[in-house]
């Protein structure tokens, strides 16, 4: 078998891996969807929700800088 034979087969199996990949990618996506269907079928926000996972993935210091920055900009707007 040729080199180039070899890097075919092996490039040919990466694309494959990447196509299960995104194929469980897209199970889960849309597992999530159904969680926030059920969560909002229960009264749930769920823009609030995706808000509350969105700043929980954030580190605190981060979250911190952020709410600072969200309480500066309603202030110069006079959004008490």
């Amino acid at each position: 078998m040729s080199d180039g034979n070899v890097a075919a087969d092996q490039l040919r199996l990466f694309i494959e891996r990447i196509e299960r990949l995104e194929e469980e990618k897209k199970g889960v996506a849309d597992d999530i969807k159904d969680v926030y269907a059920e969560a909002k079928a229960n009264g749930y926000d769920t823009k609030t929700m995706r808000q509350v996972v969105r700043l929980r993935k954030m580190e605190k210091h981060a979250r911190d800088e952020a709410d600072a920055l969200l309480e500066t900009y309603r202030n110069a707007l006079g959004l008490h």
